[in-house]
Order: structure tokens, then C-alpha cells, then sequence
């Protein structure tokens, strides 16, 4: 059930409620046609709710009442009359066999979580479900099935991160590695820092999924990879009415982490998708789901029994001189963890720390009850000698990554190689991060029939929702393209006898095509794009025909000016911060990488805007070009920009599974 609106709907769906009295017209919604939430007006004066004209803006560009052409930018938030109005409609409590009470529609989400003895009731027999050897704690109702574990330092499949609030998971040492825009951390306007109020919560969570038909699609697309600088797969998107969609618990940016209990936490893009694509009735899930914004409350110190005492010296050549350790926070578990070791770095050329040690104290600072930005103002202000006391499971190799990574690589990791294990032995050959594609033009000339078909089809077209250039989704066999060869599926074509398609609508190609068809000869000009490291999976039972798209590492080979970039405007409170985290960057061992999103924090002015996608390329900063930049010059970039930042962005459809 929605903890807000306590009712069972789709996760994408909007809330649920049961009014006491019929509600007037004017505050209807005429898609859903349900009284408003969210309402937005569009500029031929009619009122949607929020998510339901964005669904349909996806689909079509005119309003659905009066059929007038519309984008969803024009349209704003009703007044706050209207607003208010909606919100005080009067709804019946949803559980209605243990609670009579009524209340005004904005005042249910906090009656269910502090007043209801129905939610409550719930809330307990979910939790007693979920772990029959009850621990006497109740925990807010999650999107699935969440275990957490006893001693988090164990690796755990159902393992609970907290990102202290300067850290947002994670904190790159001084670094200029590949990080995180720090999400939960901003400066007051005198400058103040304020890292003890809030935490950023991920947790993993199983999740079954039933299919009647084993065949049939999951209905979500995802982006990621280990070769490519996202490292982990992301769910980009969840299309309406599909599998996933109908079971409700997983949502874009949750990190997909097992399989059917295989790790896919560090395999490549097409590996991923040949997993996920896999038939059969029953599918298991691990994810890795942002949890927002939470209220840090004191922590236990735990037991140190049948662990380790290690003491570490790792010496600086001067004071700038990155360790390359990053760190972060557990949800039941006071303290601080390694969470990687960053390759080449001091700590892992060193060799003695590991991967989910417990940092006890630096330079003989207690760090017990300490914070991840605690520790690296210490290291950073240290001039030569960083003395370590770390608390250590037995049994944990030093330097060897963990059998089972999957419980570290948080989607609000700001790790190099976006949370996959890191190991100072790995061959230096290994490049987890540089995608190395190449595309081929190439020019085809045929004789035909005047009546002869080319046979082809195709998708993409400057009116598609990425605006993607026209690329080829199937040859028939009927067709002289066929006879030719030289013509594959999945091709971008450029031009057909000197006419220019790539700023073509999909309808405006597809007259082209026919109309140059019917001429005694055709010249083609196509890119044909190659995954040097990457080729596609043989995968495609469910990919016959029209329905075929490429993978999203596809098109990260496309030249740029095959690019469509749209600037993305994001505002905000002085004390928010922008809530979405960043991957890539120009490295002197990897050259010049793109940006990505990689997390879109719940609650913040990212997840609001809803333009912002994860896997979407960052190619510039209120009009300053992002190519060549490393990490740690972009990140003060968008922290500088107090109130507002415009971001150019390039997004590209993840791949559908």
C-alpha cells in the first residue's frame, strides 16, 4: 500500500482517495477524471493534474481538450487558491474498519503515519510478513521485501545505506576522480555548514516478478554498465501498462544488482541486457533504491567482538596529495566504512586497508560516532603521516574485493567506476570506463525497378520523444536493399539522393524514403555504428521486426553533431541542493570521458523538474562546455550556482528488456 495515500496503485500512478462528498466539476481532471492533484494549467486555460498531462504530453503535443498544439513547458502550476481549494477536500480515512476518521485530503499522509491505528495494524503485519522473528522495531513500509541485516558489516543482498549529509554516500578524499554532486550538502547563505541534518537512505530490496507469458517484456529501459563510466545498470524508465509497471516497486533510478541471483553489479551493458531479457515466468530482483531525505537519530556503537584491531600509516608526499579512499555511512550502524580504494591511489598502492573496514580513529581522533566529511577534513588538513585505526570482520581478505560487492555499490556511490569492486592488483590494461566505439560512413549506390521497394523500415525521427536521427529497424527480405547487403539493420542513414534526413520528423523521413524510391537509382548515405568492446546480444526473440530499437550504448557512438541537446533549467532553495549525482570527467589514465547522471535523489529539485533522466549526458553548465573538465572542476561549477543552473543534456533512450 502507498504510505501516503494508503491505497494499492501503480508506483508511476497518481494517489488514491475516497472523498466524503461528490466534488464539483470544475476541479476535475478530464484524463483521469478524478478531483486534481497537482494541478497544472495549460496557456488554452484548462487544469490536468501534473502526472497525467506529462503521461500524455509523451504521447502527443496538443491538450487533450480542446486538441491545440502544446508542449509541457508552457503549461505552470495553478494558483495557489486552486491548490489550496483541492487540498482541502474532505477524504474518508482508507481503512475504514479500523478508523472512521475524516480529514481534509492534505492532512492524510500525516494522519496515516502518526495517528491511524488501521496503518499501524498494517504496518505491523507487513512487518511480521517480512520477518516472522519480529525485533520488536517497526519500519516504515517499503516497495518490497527489505531484510536488514544484524551486523552490516557483513555483505549483505538486503543491506541498508545512509550517506551522511556532506557525503551523499559517498566522500572522494580530495580526489579528482569521477564523484558525486553532493546532494544532501549545501552551504547556508552565511556560509555555515550544516552536515548533521539530514542523511540520504538507500536500501536493497528483493523483488519477484510473476510474467503469465514468459516471453513477455518486462517494460523497462536501463541504462549503465561497467563499460561505460556509470558502471552500475540503472533503471532509466518504466513504460505504462507494462510488467514492471503493474507490479508497482521498482522505479527509474534504482540500481539493478542481481539477476535471479546472479551479480550483474559489474558486468557490461549487453550482458545485462541478455540477463534481464532472459524468458520465464518468475524473475528475482535485487535493487539498490534511493530513499530520499531522512532525519539522522543517534546510533548504537555495536559490539566489536570477533573483530579485528588494525592500525594503517599511509604518508603523504605534501598535504594536497589524495588518498584515494572513499567512505560512507550504514543505515543501522553508527560510524564510517571504506567503500572503495580508488586504483593508484596511496591507500591502494599501500595495500592495507579493505573495502568495508570501520575507521575507529584518524591521527588519534575518535571517529566511533564520527561522519564521512568529519573524516576527510582531517586528512585533508594532515600534512605527511595519516594514521588509521580500523575494526576489521575476520576472514576479510586485505586488498581483495568482496565475493558479494553488490551491498556497496550504492547508487549514490561516487566511485570511479560507478561502485564496481576496485582492486590495486588489477592489471593496468583493464579500462572499465572509456567506451570504445566507432561509426563508419558509408555510401550506397544501387540500381533498382522503378516499382521496387527499397525494404526497409525504420524508427527515431526528430519528433520522437529523445529526438533521436532516423536509423533503420529492419531490411526485408523483399527489397533491393536486401539483395544489396550493404544496408544493416540498425543503421543511422543520413541521406537518401542529397536530401539531408537527419533533422527530419519520423513522417517526413519516411515521404522522403518513398518518394526517392521510385526512381531508377538510389545513393544511400548511412553511419553504421561499432561497439569495439560491446556487441549486441543475440538476444532478440522478442525483437523481431517493427519493434526493434538499439541498445542505449549504441548511441553513445554517434558523432556530435548527430547530438540533440535541450537545456534543462533547474531552481532551488538556498538550503537545497540540486539532488542528482554525476559520473565521468576527464582522467589522465582514462583521457576525456562524458558526464553522466547517474542518481536522481527523491524530493529534490531534479526529481521535481522530472526532465532529468539517469544516464543522460551532461554536455555543458549555463552555456560552459563540460568536454575536458575532470570531476572536481565541474562539481564546484554546479555547486557555485545558488538558486539556478541551466543544464545541457543530451538523452538517449535507455535499452528496453
Amino acid at each position: 500500500l502507498c504510505c501516503e495515500c494508503g491505497q494499492a496503485h501503480p508506483l508511476l500512478d497518481n494517489h488514491l482517495y475516497n472523498f466524503q462528498d461528490e466534488v464539483d466539476d470544475e476541479l476535475i481532471c478530464h484524463i483521469c477524471l478524478q478531483p486534481l492533484l497537482q494541478p497544472m494549467d495549460t496557456p488554452c486555460g484548462h487544469t490536468y493534474c501534473f502526472k497525467c498531462l506529462e503521461n500524455f504530453m509523451q504521447e502527443y503535443s496538443f491538450c487533450p481538450m480542446d486538441r491545440k498544439k502544446l508542449s509541457f513547458q508552457q503549461c505552470h502550476k495553478s494558483s495557489l487558491l486552486v491548490r489550496n481549494l483541492l487540498d482541502k477536500l474532505i477524504v474518508l480515512c482508507p481503512f475504514k474498519a479500523e478508523c472512521q476518521q475524516t480529514m481534509q485530503r492534505c492532512e492524510l499522509e500525516a494522519h496515516l503515519q502518526n495517528r491511524c491505528p488501521g496503518f499501524k495494524k498494517y504496518k505491523s503485519e507487513l512487518q511480521q510478513k517480512r520477518n516472522p522473528i519480529s525485533r520488536g522495531k517497526e519500519d516504515p513500509p517499503a516497495r518490497g521485501e527489505t531484510n536488514t541485516p544484524k551486523d552490516p558489516e557483513v555483505p549483505s543482498g538486503s543491506s541498508s545505506l545512509v550517506a551522511e549529509s556532506s557525503g551523499a554516500a559517498v566522500v572522494s578524499l580530495g580526489t579528482a576522480e569521477p564523484g558525486l554532486v553532493n546532494p544532501a550538502f549545501e552551504e547556508t547563505e552565511e556560509g555555515e555548514n550544516l552536515p548533521h541534518r539530514t542523511s540520504l537512505v538507500a536500501e536493497t530490496t528483493t523483488i519477484e516478478i510473476h510474467r503469465e507469458d514468459p516471453e513477455e517484456e518486462l517494460g523497462m529501459r536501463i541504462v549503465g554498465g561497467k563499460d561505460t563510466p556509470l558502471g552500475n545498470i540503472v533503471v532509466q524508465e518504466v513504460l505504462r501498462d507494462s510488467v514492471i509497471a503493474a507490479d508497482g516497486r521498482i522505479a527509474p533510478g534504482d540500481h539493478i544488482l542481481e539477476v535471479n541471483g546472479v551479480n550483474i553489479s559489474s558486468v557490461t551493458h549487453c550482458q545485462a541486457v541478455s540477463f534481464l531479457r532472459h524468458p520465464g515466468p518468475v524473475l528475482h530482483l535485487m535493487v539498490l533504491q534511493e530513499k530520499g531525505f531522512s532525519s539522522r537519530t543517534a546510533q548504537q556503537d555495536p559490539s566489536s567482538t570477533n573483530r579485528e584491531v588494525i592500525h594503517v600509516t599511509l604518508v603523504k608526499r605534501d598535504r594536497s596529495e589524495p588518498l584515494g579512499i572513499k567512505l560512507i555511512r550504514k543505515t543501522d550502524e553508527a560510524g564510517i566504512f571504506i567503500l572503495d580504494l580508488l586504483e593508484g591511489g596511496l591507500a591502494a598502492k599501500n595495500g592495507k586497508l579493505s573495502r568495508n573496514d570501520r575507521v575507529l580513529s584518524i591521527n588519534g581522533q575518535d571517529l566511533r560516532q564520527g561522519t564521512p566529511e568529519a573524516a576527510a577534513q582531517i586528512i585533508q588538513t594532515t600534512e605527511s603521516r595519516v594514521n588509521f585505526v580500523i575494526l576489521r570482520q575476520p576472514g576479510v581478505q586485505l586488498g581483495e574485493p568482496m565475493e558479494d560487492g553488490s551491498t556497496f555499490n550504492s547508487s549514490s556511490s561516487s566511485s570511479s567506476n560507478g561502485g564496481s569492486p576496485v582492486h590495486h592488483r588489477r592489471r593496468p590494461d583493464q579500462n572499465h570506463y572509456r567506451r570504445k566505439s566507432s561509426y563508419q560512413k558509408k555510401t550506397v549506390a544501387i540500381k533498382k525497378e522503378p516499382k521496387e521497394s527499397l525494404g526497409i523500415t525504420i524508427g527515431g525521427g526528430r519528433d520522437n520523444k529523445n529526438k533521436l536521427p532516423i536509423y533503420v529497424t529492419s531490411v526485408q527480405p523483399i527489397g533491393c536493399l536486401f539483395r544489396d547487403g550493404r544496408i544493416k539493420r540498425g543503421d543511422v542513414l543520413l541521406s537518401i539522393n542529397g536530401i539531408d534526413l537527419t533533422h527530419l520528423n519520423y513522417y517526413e523521413a519516411v515521404s522522403a524514403l518513398k518518394s526517392n524510391a521510385a526512381s531508377h537509382s538510389v545513393t544511400l548515405k548511412a553511419l553504421e555504428i561499432v561497439s569495439l568492446n560491446s556487441p549486441e546480444p543475440s538476444l532478440d526473440i522478442r525483437e523481431q521486426g517493427f519493434s526493434w530499437s538499439p541498445l542505449w550504448i549504441t548511441w553513445l557512438g554517434l558523432p556530435s553533431y548527430l547530438h540533440f541537446c535541450q537545456d534543462v533549467v533547474l531552481s532551488k532553495g538556498n538550503l537545497e541542493s540540486w539532488g542528482f549525482s554525476i559520473v565521468g570527467g576527464f582522467e589522465e589514465s582514462k583521457g576525456n570521458q562524458p558526464f553522466f547522471i547517474k542518481t536522481i535523489v527523491p524530493g529534490t529539485p531534479a526529481f521535481r523538474d522530472r526532465k532529468l533522466k539517469c544516464g543522460d549526458e551532461i554536455v555543458a553548465v549555463n552555456g560552459v562546455p563540460a568536454i575536458g573538465m575532470s570531476n572536481s572542476e565541474l562539481i564546484p561549477m554546479l555547486k557555485e550556482q545558488r538558486n539556478r543552473v541551466t543544464l545541457t543534456v543530451v538523452s538517449w533512450p535507455g535499452s528496453l528488456v
